[in-house]
């Protein structure tokens, strides 16, 4: 066997432990990297909102949800925002029935314990918004309605929320806050209902949210009562543990809770939690 040969065969035994070890080396550290890569593609792909979200709300929440949900959907195309609205005793009692849904956001403490006390929400309901009692009378304020007491007067039509209603409790204790003693027309099953009452002219006033006299223009006038102060509500919101799609609904939820989520409804007069 001639030098120049012995010299190539080194050179290629050489070359060959080379390029195994450099082989043996990259799958060490490449293999670990490509999983951790994959993990958080798989991670990115399952954060990125996409499909439909069922969301229970107070009826209170229905005109400044709607222009969420619609914001929602324009900065993430592809998804859809559905909703329930009504009164909060009725959508828990939806969900702990078991109506499909992702997210409920409930007029009161009260309503949302109804599905914590079931286990059927995720995690703990934050609260993000508070509401107070405004009087709606017809427009022009024909009775000359100025304070809570003046909804007793004889023969005024007055409707009120159903007392198992978070409106309808806010009322009973705002009244109670003034030693008051009111027996309406009619007890309505949500806030909304009660509202349209007085926009049909069916009755002289109600007592409603703020936010649902301010969402009715010029349908009604508004009229303040000291009184509410004593019955302000705080609106719970929750993910729900059966939830179908539970990424996108806590992207949802974020905006609710995000500062331009807060501008919306602080325009439609909701208070800061």
């Amino acid at each position: 066997m001639t030098p120049s040969v012995r010299r190539t065969r080194r050179m290629l035994r050489v070359a060959g432990a080379g390029a195994t070890a450099l082989l043996a080396l990259s799958a060490c550290s490449s293999s670990p990297a490509s999983s951790k890569d994959a993990s958080a593609g798989s991670a990115s792909g399952s954060a990125k909102p996409s499909g439909t979200v069922t969301v229970f709300a107070a009826a209170s929440l229905q005109e400044s949800f709607t222009a969420l949900g619609k914001e929602f959907e324009r900065q993430h195309p592809g998804t859809r925002i559905s909703f329930g609205f009504g009164g909060s005793d009725t959508l828990a009692a939806s969900i702990t029935g078991g109506a499909p849904a992702d997210v409920f956001a409930a007029a009161s403490p009260r309503t949302m314990a109804t599905v914590t006390d079931a286990e059927d929400v995720a995690g703990t309901p934050v609260t993000f918004v508070r509401n107070q009692l405004e009087i709606a009378t017809l427009p022009g304020n024909p009775h000359k309605v100025a304070s809570l007491k003046d909804l007793t007067k004889p023969g005024l039509k007055v409707v009120l929320c159903d007392r198992t209603v978070p409106c309808g409790a806010a009322a009973r204790k705002a009244l109670d806050a003034g030693h008051l003693r009111l027996t309406p027309v009619s007890y309505e099953q949500d806030v909304k209902s009660a509202l349209t009452k007085v926009e049909l002219k069916e009755a002289d006033a109600a007592v409603v949210y703020r936010t649902d006299v301010r969402a009715a223009g010029d349908k009604v006038e508004g009229v303040e009562f000291p009184e509410s102060a004593e019955a302000v509500n705080d609106y719970p919101i929750a993910l729900l543990k059966n939830a179908r799609n539970a990424e996108t609904a806590k992207a949802f939820i974020a905006l609710v809770r995000s500062a331009e989520g807060q501008k919306v409804l602080g325009a439609a007069g909701f208070l800061r939690p």
